[in-house]
């Protein structure tokens, strides 16, 4: 294999980002919790570096969430694999889902949702 990132190692950092910012954390908090750098961090964000098993679980288990989440839902004919959606890989795409989720009225998200959708011309 090449010394190129693999799409699923691009999938799961890709996955790892999202939920690190979701929870409001830095690439340093994530990096104390899993006792590597934030550059390390990085790395398996951008999936530059491979992110070895256990060191997957331990990031599951001190985000919260599970293993297989990390992991894309499957692979399509050519072996590509689902993304998270291009918008959440976005910092400003994660932003806008994180100020979403933080509203705690549902009739305000759905309010909202109108709003997002008017102006998208949907």
């Amino acid at each position: 294999m090449s010394r190129r990132s693999h799409h699923i190692d691009q999938a799961v950092g890709l996955r790892i980002a999202a939920r690190r910012s979701t929870l409001g954390w830095s690439q340093s908090v994530l990096g104390r919790e899993l006792g590597v750098s934030f550059q390390q961090v990085q790395k398996y964000e951008t999936g530059a570096n491979r992110v070895s098993a256990s060191r997957l679980h331990q990031a599951a288990t001190a985000m919260g969430c599970s293993v297989a989440d990390f992991f894309p839902a499957r692979p399509s004919a050519e072996g590509e694999v689902e993304l998270v959606h291009p918008v959440l890989a976005s910092a400003e795409g994660r932003g806008l889902a994180e100020a979403f989720a933080r509203i705690p009225d549902a009739g305000a998200r759905r309010a909202l949702t109108r709003v997002a959708q008017a102006m998208a011309g949907a």
